[in-house]
């Protein structure tokens, strides 16, 4: 009994440590999509994406419908019109097409995805850190544009199938709505954008405009984000994210936690007899 106890034992041990090195921890923050309308369940490479879309081809959120139908005026997406207050200018609208590009296609927003309470999806982005040159260029290009509402993903009259201003609300220009970039990025839509100092390439700020010949700056990101949300405050201050970190420490917390067990199992005290 004694011999059959230490080779089960044994063979549990083998298990526990094939698992914990085969099978690396999960992390439900990187490389995802949420659950909202138009998203694919897993990200994957889609061979040709459309337009403005097309840096995230290699590995995207996104189908190329979705892609193609990001850059209409009147798309199936969302029915949404752009043009609620006289033509939006092609400078200003471009920015529009790769903010949905950005939300539709990207697998680098885990960090930021939230519950939504909306019957059309289950899941947003809330308080992703835009880098500063693109919130500003944003503005900036917008700026000449008029609205008539503040914040642009409720409110609106729908009475007609397509958003329309509200009653009684009247178009002024851009500046007045949004007298700062900061103000753009962070009430358009209900703050699924944070304004930050972060420069484009720092490594903090997710980028809705990269040449994807460079790669992706935003998989970066996502990791640090990832990341810090894990961390301690304390750890956070004094500790340096490194890739593979946490997946290479894993298994042996594992086996240092269970070996009390295996000892009781086999009986030992660790001498081999």
């Amino acid at each position: 009994v004694g011999l059959a106890a230490e080779m089960g034992a044994g063979q549990l041990l083998l298990v526990l440590l094939a698992a914990s090195v085969v099978m690396p921890a999960k992390e439900p923050l990187l490389n995802v999509c949420m659950d909202a309308k138009h998203h694919k369940t897993k990200p994957g490479p889609e061979g040709m994406l459309h337009g403005q879309c097309a840096p995230w081809k290699d590995n995207a959120c996104c189908t190329a419908n979705t892609s193609s139908e990001a850059h209409k005026d009147q798309s199936y997406l969302y029915s949404f019109n752009w043009n609620h207050c006289g033509v939006m200018p092609p400078k200003c609208k471009r920015h529009f097409i790769q903010d949905t590009c950005l939300y539709e296609c990207s697998p680098n927003l885990g960090p930021w995805i939230d519950q939504a309470d909306s019957s059309w999806r289950r899941e947003r982005i809330l308080n992703v850190p835009l880098c500063k040159e693109d919130c500003e260029e944003w503005w900036e290009d917008c700026k000449d544009y008029v609205t008539c509402k503040e914040n642009w993903h409720k409110g609106w009259n729908w009475a007609t199938g397509t958003n329309r201003c509200p009653w009684g609300s009247m178009c002024r220009p851009f500046t007045e709505v949004f007298p700062r970039p900061k103000d753009l990025c962070e009430k358009i839509w209900s703050n699924s954008y944070q304004y930050t100092t972060e420069r484009r390439g720092s490594g903090r700020c997710i980028q809705m405009w990269f040449d994807p010949a460079q790669g992706n700056p935003n998989v970066v990101v996502a990791k640090y984000y990832a990341w810090k949300k894990r961390s301690s405050p304390a750890r956070m201050e004094s500790v340096a994210p490194e890739a593979g970190r946490a997946a290479c420490a894993r298994p042996w917390l594992v086996l240092l936690l269970l070996l009390p067990a295996l000892m009781l199992l086999t009986g030992s005290s660790g001498s081999c007899g």
